[in-house]
């Protein structure tokens, strides 16, 4: 329903939310999944969303776009302002599916997703996508709506938009696919734009870059930006106002510099002091490079065909690698994407064999074993004391076990444990990381994030490992979440005597959780050190470049944006 309402000129609010709620329907009643939430979005302002993994910061965000199906919108208002006009469309009361509400997605308020892959349509090209959207709200011809797509992919830095229009998702890396839904979402100037974690799947540098291109178009464009988020860095760097939300609720609301200096709510100033604590090494005692090296690679190099159709030409993942991971020692492999951390894992969990170099590990009895050759990993003795913790707590458990299935697995295929013997192995196993035993019988599904990589670490540890690769385990984590998995890990490494090779491109988790970091760029190691010398004093210009990309959870030290917030 539309409202005439008079107008002040000096009112640059575009969209006000008042007591919303929203429910999620179950055989036992209604789920509140927000409660009585308020706030509202100014034209040249970014207002932070803050709080954990099922706090409701995404349902808040759906229900703007009024796209919260299965749930409903149980009561409040949403207005969408109408500053030329001097009206308000009332969003929450329209019908999901009717044409008031569709003539307002995409043209007035537009929304931009975490994962970029997932929401691009693979079999299309750039362009007839984000032609798609401008064909359906703006009164132009197809040629038309192919040059204003180009200019949108030239507005979001994408080089020669001419023929990057013409290509697909898959040809496109991370950070350009990001970039590339920023143009769609942007094609048809809308007043308002939702970014939902538009940044969490990115390496530091390309976060750096979006995050940089999302303010200087708000600026250029004067729009209001509802920036969902659980990094308090990213809050500091970019924010003018936040809302912090937990169990459904605002806890805390107010202009950035307030709630970073002068937190009220016992939760905020939890987030802040997890944020902060990244900013330390852990209090704990290092270990020392004199210590037996348990894995030592050589020169590693491993180059993937294809890419070209030049003969030999291909894709050089792994150029010349040598570190070594002590006994008792954590060691970070930090860089960008592509820069050959995981495909190093992989070598050295025998998923992939170099083409020259060499990759050792000695054993708990002393032998020492080629990890190059896929064979080795018959061996059983191997297979125990090398584990793996993947970065996606959601696609690493089978959805279809339980969680006794899943942690047992390892357990009874090695014909350590079965029946009841296994059952408590299991809830020992669940109790070790933090979880009640009584959980065992349960379904991932029923677990959050952090309950989920708490179960992956469980299996990791079921059969006494000596050392553990970590790929980006702790990198799909909310803040307070990412803090309690590192001190887990870290008591863990104490309590087992555990060597951890841990994957990140989160400097300030390598800089908490890390005793030596090794850089890589391109494929090579460009420098390696202790935690603290790379974090605090970088020698090589690419690390130099890394670290001054991360974003520090202070709005008075911002410096990934030129921007100065509007408060």
């Amino acid at each position: 329903m539309t409202e005439n309402t008079q107008m002040n000129d000096a009112n640059d609010t575009v969209l006000e939310v008042r007591g919303l709620s929203v429910d999620f329907p179950s055989r036992h009643g209604a789920v509140p999944a927000i409660q009585n939430v308020s706030f509202d979005l100014r034209l040249g302002q970014t207002t932070c969303f803050v709080g954990e993994s099922g706090s409701g910061k995404s349902v808040t965000a759906r229900a703007v776009m009024n796209i919260v199906e299965p749930a409903v919108i149980r009561s409040g208002a949403i207005n969408l302002v109408d500053l030329k006009a001097g009206q308000k469309l009332e969003l929450a009361g329209l019908d999901p599916d009717g044409v008031e509400i569709r003539a307002v997605r995409g043209a007035r308020i537009a929304m931009i997703f975490q994962e970029p892959m997932s929401s691009l349509s693979p079999v299309h090209t750039i362009g007839e996508q984000i032609i798609e959207a401008i064909l359906l709200h703006q009164d132009v011809d197809a040629a038309e709506a192919r040059d204003i797509a180009i200019e949108a992919l030239r507005d979001v830095k994408i080089s020669d938009p001419e023929l990057a229009v013409d290509k697909y998702p898959f040809e496109y890396s991370g950070g350009m696919r990001q970039r590339a839904m920023i143009a769609m979402a942007l094609g048809c100037k809308p007043d308002i734009l939702i970014a939902d974690e538009p940044t969490t799947a990115l390496d530091v540098t390309t976060q750096a870059e979006i995050l940089r291109l999302l303010r200087g178009l708000q600026e250029s464009r004067r729009m209001a930006m509802m920036f969902i988020t659980h990094d308090m860095g990213v809050v500091a760097e970019i924010a003018d106002q936040v809302v912090v939300m937990l169990h459904g609720n605002v806890v805390e609301s107010g202009d950035v510099d307030s709630l970073f200096y002068a937190p009220k709510h016992a939760y905020t100033k939890k987030l802040l002091k997890a944020a902060l604590g990244l900013n330390h090494a852990a209090a704990r005692s290092r270990t020392s490079e004199d210590t037996e090296a348990l894995i030592q690679t050589r020169n590693l190099s491993l180059t993937f065909s294809g890419g070209s159709r030049k003969k030999g030409a291909g894709i050089k993942a792994l150029d010349q690698v040598s570190v070594d991971l002590h006994r008792g020692e954590i060691l970070g492999i930090v860089g960008e994407s592509g820069s050959g951390k995981t495909t190093l894992a992989r070598v050295l969990m025998g998923r992939f064999q170099p083409q020259s170099g060499e990759a050792t590990y000695k054993t708990r009895a002393g032998k020492t074993v080629d990890l190059t050759n896929a064979a080795s990993f018959r061996d059983r003795q191997v297979y125990r004391e090398l584990r793996m913790i993947f970065q996606d707590p959601y696609g690493s458990l089978n959805p279809r076990m339980t969680i006794e299935q899943i942690i047992g697995e390892p357990l009874l295929v090695n014909g350590i444990a079965k029946g009841e013997a296994l059952r408590k192995r299991v809830g020992a196993l669940l109790e070790r990381v933090g979880l009640p035993a009584s959980m065992m019988e349960r379904y991932p599904h029923a677990f959050s994030g952090g309950q989920r990589q708490r179960i992956g670490i469980a299996r990791a540890i079921a059969l006494e490992p000596q050392v553990i690769i970590a790929d980006e385990a702790t990198s799909a984590l909310d803040g307070s979440i990412r803090a309690q998995i590192l001190d887990l890990l870290l008591d863990l490494r104490d309590e087992l005597g555990l060597s951890i090779l841990f994957i990140a491109h989160d400097i300030g988790v390598v800089r908490y959780f890390c005793d030596r970091v090794a850089v890589m760029h391109k494929g090579q190691v460009v420098e390696t050190g202790t935690a603290i010398q790379i974090c605090d004093d970088p020698q090589e210009p690419y690390t130099q470049r890394l670290i001054s990309a991360v974003p520090v959870p202070d709005p008075r030290k911002r410096h990934l944006t030129t921007a100065t917030a509007t408060r």
